[in-house]
């Protein structure tokens, strides 16, 4: 909790319920609102304008909905003044800023319309929710049976730690894109910014990934990341390697299938077993040689299929509602800005 020891500013304000307020720091992320009941009475910095708004005039939630259009807030951006770290959006800024006022009535109409996507919204993100909270309860359920015999996971995994990022694999003739930490998120992965370096044919061969795959992140500074896997599904072209700060690991024949090998590190993952074994103190890492020992609850080859079919159906409907809430934001978006231009008339 900040108090007036730990804020170094030398004037505080206090804020009423309603108050429009922005952080004259972060504009250009969309850092708008208007003071709800729970904060009246709370105190802000120089860097938090406050302003009263004349609500004959202007509804304040319809002003903060002008300042959540992408388009405005890339214009922001682009005027802020300052060096990097330091610009800001000054109140001068912002009462300059000419904003379209339709009659109350009209601005009323259009905050009911955003605000019922809204509230669809939010209903979808605690379906989310619910949805992966039973999910990782069944995962673990299923994965750290204790009825079933344990072994160790070099007896059913093959591990490999991938290479070295060196200055002389920058270049040679036989650039190869790799995967690094950088591009495993929680079950995903970011194939947004691949980077490549050389392999040579026998190191292609040794560390190119294959289907199935599961790659999971060895080592980061934020706890929350260690041992954080991803499935490869050939998402890019052959050959893709790996670099060492990822661990990959591969289901031996006869022993597991690959979408087993996801669950149990998906498990190992939250259940923070990946970093129970992990070593270092500012920096965690997580083995090869430590991941190898770790104790794998092995069920039959047919059980582990039908595992996967119920952990597999409980992903599916997860990733529906996820994507109908993708949907209707990237339509709020569209819809808020059709309003805003009056391009999209309502009845009112």
């Amino acid at each position: 909790m900040a108090t007036t020891e730990t804020v170094k500013a030398k004037s505080l304000y206090r804020v009423r319920e309603g108050d429009f307020t922005f952080n004259r720091i972060d504009t250009h992320k969309g850092a708008f609102d208007v003071v709800p009941a729970e904060l009246n009475g709370a105190l802000a910095t120089n860097e938090f304008p406050l302003y009263e708004v004349d609500e004959e005039e202007v509804v304040a939630r319809f002003l903060l909905l002008n300042f959540q259009r992408p388009e405005v807030l890339r214009q922001i951006g682009a005027m802020r003044a300052g060096s990097e770290g330091r610009a800001r959006w000054k109140e001068a800024d912002f009462e300059a800023w000419m904003v379209p006022v339709p009659p109350r009535h009209v601005q009323l109409r259009i905050t009911e319309v955003i605000d019922s996507v809204d509230d669809q919204i939010t209903a979808l993100d605690a379906e989310e929710e619910a949805l992966a909270a039973v999910l990782r309860r069944r995962r673990a359920d299923l994965i750290a049976d204790d009825s079933i015999e344990a072994v160790r996971a070099e007896q059913v995994f093959d591990f490999s730690t991938g290479v070295r990022r060196t200055p002389d694999r920058g270049v040679g003739p036989y650039m190869t894109p790799y995967l690094r930490s950088a591009n495993v998120g929680y079950g995903t992965l970011d194939l947004s910014d691949v980077l490549e370096m050389n392999y040579e044919p026998a190191e292609r061969e040794k560390f190119a990934l294959r289907y199935g795959d599961v790659v999971v992140s060895e080592g980061s500074a934020s706890v929350n990341a260690v041992g954080m896997p991803a499935m490869w599904r050939d998402e890019l072209p052959a050959p893709v390697c790996t670099q060492m700060t990822l661990l990959r690991l591969r289901a031996l024949e006869g022993a597991c299938i690959p979408e087993f090998v996801f669950h149990w590190s998906m498990w190992a993952y939250e259940s923070r077993a990946f970093l129970d074994i992990a070593g270092g103190t500012n920096i965690k890492h997580i083995s090869a040689k430590r991941a190898k020992g770790m104790a794998v609850r092995l069920p039959s080859i047919d059980r582990q299929h039908e595992m996967v079919a119920e952990l597999g159906a409980m992903e599916s409907a997860l990733k529906a509602v996820r994507a109908e809430a993708a949907r209707l934001r990237e339509a709020r978006i569209g819809l808020l800005s059709g309003l805003l231009d009056q391009s999209i008339t309502i009845d009112v």
